[in-house]
């Protein structure tokens, strides 16, 4: 079998050089390719009933016969290209439509008979169906009627029969399609073979075995994805031993008896899901997530503490310096009784004080260093750090992270996010790491109130933050552009400053905030911002992340049809820190149906977690969070939104199948097949 899937697909009857090169563009190169190529999951045609013309229905999918009766191309007078066939049957006549694709209807001769299949749309009095999949009918008869059909993804040199034949010459060939899967997982799920299932998923008996053949397919590479991921944790733990933590002593004790609240349930099972790991010899890898708010950075400052107490420094790195001075203020306020050496390291620090500080970093002499960037500069020495904490893990690359790390000898690592992770997402994306998450927020956070108006009521909503700033509030006005652009429609933190303080905010203190300002101009706005001197910040996304203002309690956002859910939700969640009711205003004129729907989402929930599914959705997984950068192969037939029951299980079927040491091994070659060879060695040094 491997030596028939090896072939070049010049092997297959119909391809030669030119085919060959067409082909490529398709990533196919050898047999196998072509018995791997998955055709699309919602395009599959039942050609087992056919429907006359006059029975085809608006908006519908449908599929019929017809002869061509003529071709033509025309010119619209916005100088779109629309290429026109003319079909009838014995019932009545359709026109076939394609967009900008010249000469497409030509390819038909007037008699030809062909099968149409796409969406319906009736009008002026014509049937009419536009883009549709059009095949010829040879003369002894079509070749892929009476059953269910596939439709892969093509390029106009190649029509999708040529596509049909060369996938049933390639299972055809192949006399044997060994199994991939351990046979105690197969018999477990109930999947059908590898062989029923690669020819059911390009010619399915009927749809309930296409629907088996598919499940069995994404089973099996997500379980190989799994087991990736969990092979790679494995290796990871077993070259990391890292620093073993006693269980907690007195200063743990203290600290958590004189924390002014209680801790919720969700952060004391974070809490101790994050000691057990310090507790254990491998090295920490954990994901902590949690909503804004939700109180990420007392469980963070307590697990420093832990380290501390076992007489390692301890280090969080923040992507701002307000972000770190925060992370701060926070814990050496809350922890000062405890006699903890905290100490804060960002670029702005003076030359004879961050040689100072330096000095007492290398001789141990403060316990917990928090900085921004400037933590990772080579110059910064740890005596023995014992754990390391990345707060708003997406702003820092795989590099930074690593060199943080690399400060110590294997020391624990914890990594946050305020932004929301689907499960789904976590289960691949963050596959080898363990995760814990906080979704209840603490007692007393009122949920954000969310509106949405159109710029027409801009004077409404401004008074509305009047009566604010009048009981002695603040608020943030958020616009997408710093500047006006002559590409794009959409307000701009410069013009929407000038337009507020001219007229509807004019004699209140404004402040106008921007990536283009320098870091210490950027600085003191914000510490005006927090002190109460600036009344309304006007800015752009640079205060999406980290801001802490309890007194702000209005958010407004200009052109919110131009900000993605979660950004939407981060910048909510910059209001509602304090004891007074807050609300997050959207400003757009968009009629985008994708739109309504996003701000609806907002509007309808408060709930991160449930928005980050939604985004998911809307968005899909390539956009999300930009998987590329954590070096995850591709997926053929999966799709982790539509298959997230079959991702538990695969991925438990994976756990259950490595708590063997034998079978890793046996997986390997499944590695292989499914993402290449390089990750198979990798995981086989």
């Amino acid at each position: 079998m491997a030596d028939w899937w090896q072939l070049s697909v010049g092997t297959l009857k119909g391809v030669g050089p030119a085919k060959s090169r067409q082909l490529s563009k398709l990533n196919i190169f050898t047999v196998g390719d072509v018995i791997n190529m998955v055709p699309v999951s919602d395009k599959y045609q039942d050609r087992r009933n056919f429907k006359k013309i006059e029975q085809l229905q608006d908006s519908c999918l449908e599929l019929f016969s017809a002869t061509v009766v003529s071709s033509s191309d025309l010119r619209t007078k916005n100088r779109l290209t629309l290429s026109k066939l003319l079909v009838q049957d014995d019932t009545g006549q359709a026109e076939i439509v394609w967009f900008n694709q010249k000469y497409r209807a030509r390819q038909y001769k007037v008699g030809m008979k062909v099968v149409i299949a796409g969406k319906v749309k009736r009008q002026y009095n014509m049937i009419q169906i536009h883009n549709a999949q059009v095949d010829s009918v040879n003369n002894d008869g079509p070749k892929f009627y009476g059953c269910i059909v596939p439709v892969y993804p093509a390029t106009e040199s190649i029509s999708q029969d040529f596509l049909r034949n060369l996938v049933k010459q390639a299972l055809d060939g192949c006399t044997v399609i060994s199994e991939t899967i351990p046979v105690e997982i197969i018999n477990k799920f109930v999947l059908i073979s590898r062989k029923e299932a690669l020819i059911n998923l390009h010619f399915p008996q009927d749809w309930d075995m296409l629907n088996k053949a598919r499940q069995r397919l994404v089973f099996e590479e997500l379980f190989f994805l799994q087991c990736l991921l969990l092979i790679t944790k494995k290796k990871h733990q077993a070259c990391n031993m890292g620093i073993k933590h006693a269980i907690d002593g007195r200063l743990m004790q203290s600290a958590l008896g004189q924390l002014p609240y209680q801790l919720t349930a969700d952060q004391l099972i974070a809490l101790q899901e994050i000691k057990l790991d310090m507790e254990s010899k491998m090295s920490m890898q954990r994901l902590l997530q949690g909503d804004v708010g939700s109180g990420k950075t007392v469980v963070a400052g307590l697990a420093l503490i832990k380290t501390v107490e076992n007489g390692f420094q301890g280090a969080i790195m923040a992507p701002t310096e307000i972000l770190a001075e925060q992370h701060y203020h926070t814990l050496s306020r809350l922890f000062a009784c405890l006699g903890i050496r905290f100490a804060l390291l960002t670029g702005g620090l003076a030359k004879t004080a961050r040689s100072e500080l330096l000095k007492s970093i290398a001789c141990g002499s403060v316990d917990i260093i928090i900085g921004t960037h400037a933590i990772l500069q080579q110059d910064v020495v740890f005596k023995n750090l014992g754990l390391v904490v990345t707060d708003e893990q997406h702003r820092f690359g795989v590099r930074q992270r690593a060199l943080f790390q690399n400060k110590g000898i294997s020391p624990d690592v914890l990594v946050m996010t305020a932004t929301p992770i689907p499960r789904t997402m976590t289960l691949t994306v963050y596959g080898d790491l363990d995760v814990s998450q906080i979704k209840s927020l603490p007692p007393g956070r009122k949920p954000v109130r969310t509106l949405k108006y159109s710029t027409s009521r801009r004077k409404d909503i401004y008074d509305g933050v009047l009566r604010q700033l009048a009981q002695g509030r603040q608020a943030f006005v958020v616009c997408p552009l710093v500047e006006d652009s002559e590409l794009i429609r959409a307000e701009s933190a410069t013009t929407m400053y000038s337009l507020l303080t001219e007229n509807y905010l004019m004699g209140v203190p404004c402040g106008l905030l921007h990536g283009k300002l320098s870091q210490q101009q950027k600085d003191k706005v914000m510490r005006d911002f927090c002190d109460g001197t600036i009344k309304v910040l006007i800015s752009t996304t640079v205060i999406e992340v980290g801001i802490n203002v309890p007194n702000a309690t209005i958010m407004i956002i200009e052109g919110a049809d131009r900000f993605g859910l979660a950004q939407l939700h981060q910048l909510r969640g910059r209001v509602g820190r304090g004891e007074h009711e807050s609300y997050c205003v959207l400003i757009t004129d968009s009629d985008n149906e994708d739109t309504r729907q996003r701000l609806d989402y907002l509007a309808k929930y408060n709930d991160g977690f449930i928005l980050a599914e939604k985004d998911l959705l809307i968005r899909g997984p390539g956009q999300l969070f930009g998987t590329r950068q954590h070096g995850l192969p591709d997926l053929r037939i999966a799709d982790i939104i539509k298959d997230t029951a079959i991702l538990i299980k695969a991925r438990q079927a994976a756990k259950d199948i490595l708590n063997d040491p034998q079978q890793i091994k046996q997986v390997l070659p499944g590695i292989a097949l499914h993402f290449g060879n390089n990750y198979a060695a990798i995981l086989n040094s």
